[in-house]
């Protein structure tokens, strides 16, 4: 069976159940006034997901291999992010713990997608 919509990409769908989390968490009165933290942290989750639809409507499977290796990156910028918002006192431990673990995830199922497809060419 194809998938006939990045909606169905299951790394599509946990990136975006990731950027609703960052986006609760970036909304705390910790990060009130770090604008730019904010907006990088944002930018980079919602990237993860973007990359992803981007990628599956790109026409080929190297140029998906591309948007999908963006979307790697940008996930572990993601994860990159969380450990400063813990060094900073942003996020408490546990939620920081949550969320790298649900990064990690995305990106293991980023990093088995890219082996498909390159076993396909």
């Amino acid at each position: 069976m194809s998938i006939k919509s990045f909606t169905n990409i299951d790394a599509w769908i946990k990136a975006r159940s990731l950027v609703s989390d960052i986006y609760k968490f970036t909304g705390s009165d910790s990060m009130k006034y770090d604008y730019s933290f904010k907006d990088q942290i944002r930018r980079a989750s919602v990237s993860i997901m973007s990359n992803i639809a981007e990628g599956f409507d790109s026409g080929t499977d190297k140029s998906f291999i591309s948007f999908l290796n963006y979307s790697y990156r940008s996930a572990s910028e993601v994860e990159s992010l969380l450990y400063v918002a813990l060094d900073v006192g942003y996020i408490h431990p546990d939620c920081q713990e949550k969320l790298i673990l649900k990064t990690q995830e995305i990106k293991r199922l980023i990093g088995g997608f890219i082996k498909y497809l390159k076993s396909k060419q």
